[in-house]
């Protein structure tokens, strides 16, 4: 082992999973603050709002379906 080498390897599957996981939780956060903004009045800038909807949530989405997720 290379005594400089540091940091932790992991195989490609845990490696998915973790991103998948992260994707997941990123794409549940941006619906709920997107949800209370509608329904609730919680404030969200408009641009936010749009971004939101139209561009991060269906690109998640995209990036999820590529990996086998059914959202």
């Amino acid at each position: 082992m290379n005594p400089m080498k540091t940091g932790l390897e992991l195989d490609y599957e845990t490696a998915d999973k973790i991103t998948v996981l992260n994707l997941l939780d990123q794409l549940e956060y941006l619906q709920n603050e997107l949800k209370n903004h509608r329904e609730n009045g919680d404030y969200m800038h408009k641009d936010d709002a749009y971004n939101s909807e139209f561009k991060l949530i269906p690109s998640l989405k995209t990036i999820l379906h590529y990996y086998g997720e059914d959202v």
